[in-house]
C-alpha cells in the first residue's frame, strides 16, 4: 500500500488544499493530511479546529485520515512508514521554499522523496491568509474552502 503525508498548518483548509488531496488520491491509497502545529506562527483556529475542519471534508473518504502534529515532518514520514511527502506549490516562491526545506529535512530523513503537486491555474490565488483575511474584514470567502470548511467556520461565527 502507497501513502503519502500532505502536511500544513491549514489555518484554514482551502480549495486549493483540497485540490492537491484530491490529486494524491490518484496517486496514493492513503492520504495521511498532517495539521501542523508551528509553534513560530500565531493560528486564527487551534489545531483542534483545523483536524475537524478537515475532517468534515472527508468525512465519507476512507484513504484519507487526518491527525495533528508538533513534530518534525522528517519523523511523522519515518512514524507513518512512508517516503512521500506531498507540496502543494503555486509558484516559484513557494518552490524555491520548499525545495530549501527539503533540503534541511532530507538531513533529518534520507529516505524522503518529495512530491510537488501545482496549483491549477483558477487556485494560485487562493491561500489560507486570503480566507483570514476575508473573515476578518467581513468580505465572502465560500468559494476559496470546501464547503464543509464554510460551514465549520460560519457556525463558529464567522
Amino acid at each position: 500500500m502507497k501513502k503519502c503525508i500532505f502536511a500544513g498548518t491549514f489555518d484554514p483548509f482551502t480549495a486549493g488544499h483540497a485540490d492537491t488531496v484530491e490529486k494524491c488520491l490518484k496517486l496514493f491509497d492513503e492520504v495521511v493530511v498532517a495539521v501542523a502545529v508551528n509553534r513560530e506562527k500565531s493560528s486564527c483556529f487551534s489545531p483542534q479546529e483545523r483536524t475537524e475542519m478537515i475532517e468534515a471534508v472527508y468525512r465519507n473518504e476512507k484513504r484519507v485520515r487526518v491527525l495533528c502534529w508538533t513534530g518534525v515532518i522528517a519523523d511523522l514520514l519515518t512514524a507513518e512508514n512512508t517516503p512521500f511527502y506531498v507540496r502543494g506549490v503555486r509558484n516559484t516562491i513557494d518552490f524555491e521554499y520548499e525545495t530549501a526545506d527539503f533540503y534541511a529535512s532530507r538531513k533529518l530523513n534520507a529516505e524522503m522523496i518529495p512530491i510537488y503537486i501545482p496549483a491549477e491555474q483558477e487556485l494560485l490565488h487562493i491561500s489560507s491568509t486570503i480566507v483570514r483575511n476575508s473573515i476578518a474584514f467581513g468580505k465572502p470567502y465560500e468559494a476559496y474552502v470546501p464547503k464543509e470548511v464554510y460551514e465549520y467556520i460560519r457556525k463558529r461565527g464567522n
